[in-house]
């Protein structure tokens, strides 16, 4: 008896046209979990002509929404660059043994300075500390300059600036570049007014460039707070966080450059300039708080 014959084999062009695949492509980005390997790729999304016409959501509906858009990406870019460029131009004003002095602090003298800086009524003693070779590092003294504090006080300040422009959807590159110009620009010249000041006064003084930098740059803890209140609790808390931290930069200012300025006797007339110099300093910072913060609250 003949065998019978084998059934024909399936072939593989056959196979393909198997509408239900076995596995399922989840590997490719994009691709939907009810799409195997070789089905059509899904249609894409309609254009905007064809969709039916609606109000459009506003693009920065929340301050939440905004922190998940790339703004804030941009605006820490921003920042870094800027810190970027105001770091180099520290190390060639300054020399690397004396940045290394300034920027010697740990997290208990940031701390500590900070309050100092916001609550500075009720501090008992101004005077720095000194070694037999000079001051003692900042971070075993809480009156000491340093440079850490206006460094990224300045960093947060231009990333602070980037979100409230954000959040009223008033935001692009050129305003938060311009922002930061702006303060980078009031921050050299308020340094080298005050440079060239203490250069004239008759006299001398136990300032130095890094000392200026850093009571220049310390105006920034209290612009920060009036621009976190302001994002929080609007023009109401605005104004108040930065009334009581313009206040609290004037007095920390007149104490601590007391003791810089008129320590020394001198004649009347020396000492009465050196005070004017002094109360013209401390109230430069207020107004240039206000003036740095104002325009981005609206």
């Amino acid at each position: 008896m003949a065998a019978a014959a084998a059934p024909p084999k399936r072939r593989g062009p056959a196979r393909l046209a198997d509408p239900r695949p076995l596995f399922e492509d989840t590997s490719a980005p994009g691709a939907s979990p009810g799409r195997g390997f070789g089905a059509p790729p899904p249609p894409p999304p309609p254009s905007a002509s064809s969709s039916s016409p609606g109000p459009a959501a506003p693009p920065f509906a929340a301050p939440g929404a905004f922190l998940a858009e790339p703004v804030s990406s941009l605006a820490a870019a921003y920042g870094s660059s800027w810190a970027s460029h105001v770091e180099g131009s520290l190390c060639r004003w300054l020399p690397a043994g004396t940045l290394k002095y300034y920027f010697a602090v740990d997290t208990a003298y940031v701390g500590r300075k900070l309050r100092l800086l916001l609550f500075p009524f009720g501090h008992p003693d101004w005077q720095v500390r000194y070694q037999q070779d000079g001051p003692v590092a900042p971070r075993f003294d809480v009156n000491a300059p340093d440079l850490y504090i206006p460094a990224m006080a300045f960093l947060t300040y231009i990333l602070l600036a980037g979100l409230a422009l954000g959040t009223q959807n008033r935001f692009s590159p050129d305003s938060l570049g311009l922002a930061a110009s702006s303060a980078l620009a009031w921050l050299l010249l308020e340094v080298l007014t005050e440079l060239l000041a203490l250069h004239l006064a008759p006299g001398s003084s136990q300032l130095g460039p890094a000392d200026v930098v850093a009571l220049a740059g310390y105006k920034y803890v209290g612009m920060i707070a009036g621009l976190l209140s302001g994002l929080l609790l609007g023009s109401a808390g605005y104004h108040a966080a930065l009334g009581w931290s313009c206040l609290s930069i004037f007095i920390f200012m007149i104490r601590t450059l007391r003791l810089k300025l008129l320590a020394e006797p001198a004649a009347e007339a020396r000492s009465q300039l050196r005070l004017y110099l002094t109360v013209a300093i401390a109230a430069a910072q207020p107004l240039l708080m206000y003036g740095l913060t104002f325009h981005l609250l609206r």
